[in-house]
C-alpha cells in the first residue's frame, strides 16, 4: 500500500470510530510515524513503520487521546510532554499563563502540577523567577521533570511530592493551580478520551469545589504581603470561587474569562 491507501484506510478506520475530524487526524498520525527524516519511504515501511502507523490508528480509534500517540502537546509557547500520569492541556488553561504573567513574581507555587504546563510556562518567560511544583502524584513530577530538562530550566524548579499545601514550606509572591474541579455527576457524561487521564485530575469526588476550599484556606499563610493566588475554574463555579476568595481575607479579587468569554480564571491579592 502507497501513502494515499493508508490514509484512506485510516481515515475509514477513524470515522467509523466517530472521531470529529478523521482526516486531519490521521495525517496528524502519519507525520508522527513518518518524520521528515524518513527521506525514503520504502526503507521506513521495510523497518516496520506501517505497522507501526496502523498501530497508533488503532489506538485512536480506541479513543486514547492524540497527545499520547503523538507524545506531546503544544501549550502557551512550548511543547510539553504528557501521558496517562497528567492532565492533558488544554487551551482554555492558557488564560490562568496570561493572567498570572500581568504580574511580578520571583517565586512561584504551582498546586498540582502535573505536568508542569502552568509552571514551566511562566518560569521560561521570567528567566529571573524560580518556581516549586507540588503534586500528589510522583509520577506526574516525573513528567514535569522531563518537560524542565527540555526547556532547560530544571535548575530553577524544585519538584515536591504534597498534597496540597501539606508539604510546602516559605511564601511566594503568586501561587497558581488548576486543581480538579469537575463534580462526580459530572464524570459520566465525559468525553471517552478523559478515561486515559488520571482521574484525581479532574474530580474531587464531590461537589467540584473541594480543592479550592483548602487551596483559598491556606493562601494567605503562604503568600507574600501583596501576593496573588491565581486558580482555573469551571465556567459555573465563578461566584463559588469568588466568595472563598474573600472569606479567605484576599482582595482585589476578579474573574478572568478565556478566548471563549467563559468564566476560567479568579484571582485575589493578599493584602499589603
Amino acid at each position: 500500500m502507497n501513502e494515499a491507501d493508508l490514509l484512506t484506510e485510516a481515515r475509514g478506520v477513524l470515522q467509523k470510530a466517530g472521531i470529529e475530524n478523521p482526516v486531519r487526524e490521521a495525517r496528524m498520525l502519519w507525520e508522527a510515524t513518518f518524520p521528515k527524516r524518513y527521506g525514503d519511504y520504502a526503507a521506513a515501511m521495510v523497518g516496520g513503520q506501517v505497522s507501526h502507523f496502523k498501530a497508533l490508528v488503532a489506538r485512536r480509534a480506541a479513543r486514547e487521546p492524540m497527545s499520547h500517540l503523538t507524545g506531546g502537546r503544544d501549550f502557551y509557547e512550548h511543547r510539553f510532554e504528557v501521558g496517562p500520569d497528567v492532565l492533558d492541556p488544554r487551551p482554555d488553561t492558557e488564560s490562568l499563563v496570561i493572567a498570572a504573567l500581568e504580574r511580578p513574581f520571583d517565586r512561584v507555587l504551582d498546586l498540582g502540577t502535573g505536568s508542569g504546563c502552568v509552571l514551566l510556562s511562566l518560569l521560561a518567560a521570567r528567566p529571573d523567577a524560580r518556581g516549586v511544583g507540588s503534586d500528589v502524584s510522583a509520577a506526574a513530577l516525573v513528567v514535569a521533570a522531563r518537560n524542565a530538562a527540555k526547556l532547560e530550566i530544571d535548575h530553577r524548579v524544585d519538584l515536591i511530592v504534597s498534597d496540597w499545601y501539606a508539604s510546602i514550606y516559605g511564601q511566594f509572591d503568586l501561587i497558581v493551580s488548576n486543581p480538579p474541579y469537575l463534580a462526580l455527576a459530572e464524570m459520566a457524561s465525559l468525553a471517552p478520551e478523559l478515561s486515559y487521564e488520571p482521574r484525581i485530575a479532574l474530580t474531587d469526588g464531590g461537589d467540584g469545589l473541594g480543592c479550592y476550599r483548602v487551596i483559598t484556606a491556606g493562601a494567605g499563610e503562604h503568600l507574600t504581603a501583596g501576593g496573588w493566588l491565581m486558580v482555573e475554574i469551571g465556567p459555573s463555579q465563578g461566584a463559588a470561587v469568588v466568595a472563598m476568595f474573600g472569606a479567605a481575607g484576599l482582595v482585589c479579587v476578579q474573574i478572568r474569562h478565556d478566548l471563549d468569554a467563559r468564566d476560567r480564571v479568579v484571582l485575589g491579592q493578599k493584602p499589603l
